[in-house]
Protein backbone atom coordinates (compact mmCIF):
# COMPACT_ATOMS: atom_id res chain seq x y z
CA UNK A 1 0.00 0.00 0.00
CA UNK A 2 3.06 2.26 -0.07
CA UNK A 3 2.59 3.14 -3.76
CA UNK A 4 -0.44 5.33 -3.01
CA UNK A 5 -0.49 8.73 -1.29
CA UNK A 6 -1.08 8.97 2.46
CA UNK A 7 -4.68 9.30 3.55
CA UNK A 8 -5.89 11.47 6.42
CA UNK A 9 -8.10 8.74 7.86
CA UNK A 10 -9.22 10.98 10.75
CA UNK A 11 -10.56 13.65 8.37
CA UNK A 12 -12.16 11.04 6.13
CA UNK A 13 -13.78 9.38 9.12
CA UNK A 14 -15.06 12.77 10.35
CA UNK A 15 -16.67 13.36 6.94
CA UNK A 16 -18.30 9.92 7.17
CA UNK A 17 -19.61 10.68 10.67
CA UNK A 18 -21.07 13.95 9.36
CA UNK A 19 -22.75 12.05 6.51
CA UNK A 20 -24.18 9.50 8.96
CA UNK A 21 -25.82 12.42 10.73
CA UNK A 22 -27.80 13.09 7.55
CA UNK A 23 -28.92 9.46 7.10
CA UNK A 24 -32.60 8.60 6.73
CA UNK A 25 -32.95 5.47 8.85
CA UNK A 26 -36.37 5.54 10.53
CA UNK A 27 -36.88 1.76 10.34
CA UNK A 28 -33.57 0.27 11.42
CA UNK A 29 -32.47 3.33 13.39
CA UNK A 30 -28.97 2.46 12.17
CA UNK A 31 -27.55 5.51 10.38
CA UNK A 32 -24.51 4.91 8.18
CA UNK A 33 -22.21 7.41 6.53
CA UNK A 34 -19.41 6.87 4.05
CA UNK A 35 -16.73 9.20 2.77
CA UNK A 36 -14.21 8.75 0.02
CA UNK A 37 -11.07 10.51 -1.07
CA UNK A 38 -11.02 11.10 -4.84
CA UNK A 39 -7.83 11.02 -6.88
CA UNK A 40 -8.06 14.79 -7.41
CA UNK A 41 -8.20 15.52 -3.66
CA UNK A 42 -11.95 15.99 -3.29
CA UNK A 43 -13.84 14.23 -0.53
CA UNK A 44 -17.27 12.89 -1.42
CA UNK A 45 -19.74 11.36 1.00
CA UNK A 46 -23.03 9.56 1.20
CA UNK A 47 -25.49 8.27 3.76
CA UNK A 48 -27.93 5.40 3.88
CA UNK A 49 -31.51 6.10 2.84
CA UNK A 50 -34.11 3.57 3.97
CA UNK A 51 -37.51 2.88 2.48
CA UNK A 52 -40.64 1.33 3.95
CA UNK A 53 -40.25 -1.59 1.55
CA UNK A 54 -36.80 -2.30 3.08
CA UNK A 55 -35.27 -3.95 0.00
CA UNK A 56 -35.11 -0.71 -1.97
CA UNK A 57 -33.07 1.16 0.64
CA UNK A 58 -29.72 2.59 -0.39
CA UNK A 59 -26.46 1.99 1.42
CA UNK A 60 -24.22 4.93 2.27
CA UNK A 61 -21.62 3.69 -0.21
CA UNK A 62 -24.24 3.89 -2.99
CA UNK A 63 -24.74 7.54 -2.13
CA UNK A 64 -20.98 8.02 -2.06
CA UNK A 65 -20.56 6.62 -5.57
CA UNK A 66 -23.49 8.74 -6.79
CA UNK A 67 -21.87 11.84 -5.27
CA UNK A 68 -18.58 10.91 -6.95
CA UNK A 69 -20.15 10.86 -10.39
CA UNK A 70 -22.44 13.83 -9.72
CA UNK A 71 -19.48 15.99 -8.67
CA UNK A 72 -17.33 15.35 -11.72
CA UNK A 73 -16.22 11.72 -11.51
CA UNK A 74 -12.71 10.52 -10.90
CA UNK A 75 -11.44 7.49 -9.01
CA UNK A 76 -11.79 6.78 -5.33
CA UNK A 77 -8.45 6.43 -3.56
CA UNK A 78 -9.69 5.64 -0.04
CA UNK A 79 -13.03 4.98 1.63
CA UNK A 80 -14.34 4.75 5.17
CA UNK A 81 -17.82 3.78 6.36
CA UNK A 82 -19.12 4.40 9.87
CA UNK A 83 -22.22 3.83 11.95
CA UNK A 84 -24.10 6.50 13.82
CA UNK A 85 -21.65 6.44 16.74
CA UNK A 86 -18.58 6.71 14.51
CA UNK A 87 -17.72 3.02 14.66
CA UNK A 88 -16.01 1.66 11.55
CA UNK A 89 -18.16 -0.62 9.39
CA UNK A 90 -17.36 -3.07 6.64
CA UNK A 91 -19.24 -2.56 3.36
CA UNK A 92 -21.70 -5.24 2.29
CA UNK A 93 -20.93 -7.34 -0.79
CA UNK A 94 -22.97 -5.12 -3.12
CA UNK A 95 -21.12 -2.06 -1.92
CA UNK A 96 -17.74 -3.75 -2.21
CA UNK A 97 -18.54 -4.32 -5.88
CA UNK A 98 -19.58 -0.66 -6.31
CA UNK A 99 -16.37 0.52 -4.65
CA UNK A 100 -14.28 -1.79 -6.83
CA UNK A 101 -15.66 -0.18 -9.96
CA UNK A 102 -15.44 3.37 -8.55
CA UNK A 103 -11.93 3.05 -7.15
CA UNK A 104 -10.30 -0.02 -8.61
CA UNK A 105 -8.66 -2.93 -6.89
CA UNK A 106 -6.10 -0.77 -5.08
CA UNK A 107 -8.64 1.61 -3.49
CA UNK A 108 -7.98 1.55 0.24
CA UNK A 109 -10.54 1.02 2.98
CA UNK A 110 -10.23 1.38 6.72
CA UNK A 111 -11.81 -1.35 8.86
CA UNK A 112 -11.59 -1.98 12.61
CA UNK A 113 -8.94 -4.63 11.92
CA UNK A 114 -6.77 -2.32 9.80
CA UNK A 115 -6.28 -0.87 6.34
CA UNK A 116 -7.07 -3.02 3.30
CA UNK A 117 -7.53 -2.69 -0.44
CA UNK A 118 -10.87 -3.37 -2.07
CA UNK A 119 -9.22 -6.35 -3.74
CA UNK A 120 -8.30 -7.62 -0.27
CA UNK A 121 -11.92 -7.59 0.91
CA UNK A 122 -13.39 -8.64 -2.45
CA UNK A 123 -10.75 -10.97 -3.90
CA UNK A 124 -12.88 -12.32 -6.74
CA UNK A 125 -14.69 -9.11 -7.68
CA UNK A 126 -15.12 -8.30 -11.34
CA UNK A 127 -14.92 -5.06 -13.26
CA UNK A 128 -15.32 -3.76 -16.79
CA UNK A 129 -12.02 -5.33 -17.89
CA UNK A 130 -13.30 -8.75 -16.81
CA UNK A 131 -16.57 -8.21 -18.68
CA UNK A 132 -14.71 -7.11 -21.82
CA UNK A 133 -12.49 -10.19 -21.65
CA UNK A 134 -15.53 -12.45 -21.36
CA UNK A 135 -17.22 -10.66 -24.24
CA UNK A 136 -14.14 -10.96 -26.43
CA UNK A 137 -13.79 -14.64 -25.55
CA UNK A 138 -17.43 -15.32 -26.42
CA UNK A 139 -17.09 -13.49 -29.74
CA UNK A 140 -14.11 -15.65 -30.63
CA UNK A 141 -16.01 -18.86 -29.98
CA UNK A 142 -19.04 -17.83 -32.02
CA UNK A 143 -17.14 -16.95 -35.21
Amino acid sequence: MSDTPPVDWDALRAAAVQAAGRAYAPYSRFPVGAAGLVDDGRVVSGCNVENASYGVGLCAECGLVTALHNSGGGRLVAVVAVGGHGQLLSPCGRCRQLLLEAGGRSCRILLESGEYTIDGILPYGFDDADLRAEWEASRGTQA
